[in-house]
């Protein structure tokens, strides 16, 4: 069985806190996933790396996030888009995790590389303010 056929085996739901998002520029890679729901995590923090966020496992305030119920291909896809190495996941942009939402397990992309000097968002969503 292919890895995303196995991930999604785990769980079949995708947490997105930023550009995946309804209404921002790279919610057409969940095209054809269902919308779940909206949730607040209180265990991830978000970077603003400019033009996109990445997550850390960092205790927040509350992070907002978006819920999708996702197909292997889908998720095969998310992983292209954010570099996520199933051989190798520290070694890409984002590593992938599973989180406890309001909807159940969540798969969700944690950022690998260094976040120094970058905006903090412990509460909200991104951008800041949105």
């Amino acid at each position: 069985m292919p890895i995303p056929a196995l991930a999604i085996h785990r769980t079949p739901l995708v947490a997105v806190y930023g550009t995946l998002k309804r209404g921002l520029r790279n919610h057409h890679w969940l095209d054809g996933a269902e919308f779940v729901g909206e949730d607040i995590l209180t265990s991830v923090t978000l970077y603003d790396l400019g033009p996109y966020p990445g997550a850390r496992a960092e205790t927040s305030r509350g992070v907002e996030i978006e819920v999708f119920r996702v197909d292997a291909d889908c998720l095969e896809g998310l992983d292209r888009l954010e570099d996520y190495r199933v051989a190798q996941p520290t070694a890409g942009d984002y590593d992938r995790a599973i989180y406890t939402t309001a909807y159940g397990l969540a798969w969700l992309y944690l950022y690998n590389r260094d976040v120094a000097g970058c905006p903090v968002i412990r509460e909200g969503g991104w951008p800041a303010g949105a």
